[in-house]
């Protein structure tokens, strides 16, 4: 779902370009690591970063990874890159880039870890080919892990789970940590504004991590 524009967002965002929002994609390609104070730490990436609760939070509680966030609304950026600035987080990075494109700006075996959360379920059975978890994206972030490389993903859409479960089996992927209801375990998690909302609504959140296959 986009948001409404909000015009003053237009200016507002340019107080954080400096610091937190990165640009010129294509000159990162295969340099993403040396945007951070620390290059050697591993390299996560967040594919849809909304509002920016999760990777702030993320690189609070682990400073020992660096962290990208790529968003396509500049509307829901501005709050990722307020949240990532006033947190004084040198360890996360936000850009506007849509996904689509992720290997024009993203060397092969460049990204550690790919985080996909509450990403749009697409349930039209005509749409399939645009869920995040849909094979051919699936090949497309194999080519862009480290061998061992991991998807972590979320979502509180039971058919869009079950989905990504037969996606990442069919491709070569090996399944670990998957639960039906991350809140009733003791798993660590950090929260979307997205999952907070729906989960005090009763509305169990699905998950999984998959590690790329081997031959990928």
């Amino acid at each position: 779902m986009r948001l409404r524009r909000k015009p003053w967002i237009d200016e507002a965002i340019h107080e954080y370009d400096s610091h937190v929002i990165l640009e010129n994609h294509e000159a990162h390609k295969g340099a993403w690591r040396e945007l951070f104070v620390d290059p050697t730490k591993p390299l996560y990436f967040e594919l849809g970063t909304g509002k920016g609760r999760f990777i702030a939070g993320m690189a609070e509680t682990h400073p020992e990874a660096n962290f990208v966030g790529f968003e396509v609304q500049l509307g829901v950026l501005y709050y990722a890159a307020q949240k990532v600035f006033e947190g004084g987080l040198p360890n996360a990075k936000v850009t506007l880039f849509d996904i689509a494109g992720i290997e024009d700006v993203v060397e092969p075996g460049e990204v550690d870890r790919f985080y996909i959360n509450f990403c749009d379920p697409w349930p039209k059975a005509r749409h399939a080919k645009r869920r995040l978890t849909y094979r051919t994206f699936l090949d497309r972030y194999a080519r862009l892990l480290k061998p061992q490389g991991e998807i972590h993903f979320k979502t509180d859409n039971e058919g869009l789970f079950l989905f990504s479960l037969e996606e990442f089996k069919e491709c070569g992927w090996t399944l670990k940590n998957v639960t039906y209801d991350l809140h009733s375990t003791d798993m660590p998690n950090v929260m979307t504004e997205y999952e907070e909302k729906f989960s005090k609504k009763g509305q169990s959140i699905f998950r999984l991590e998959a590690i790329k296959p081997e031959e990928a």
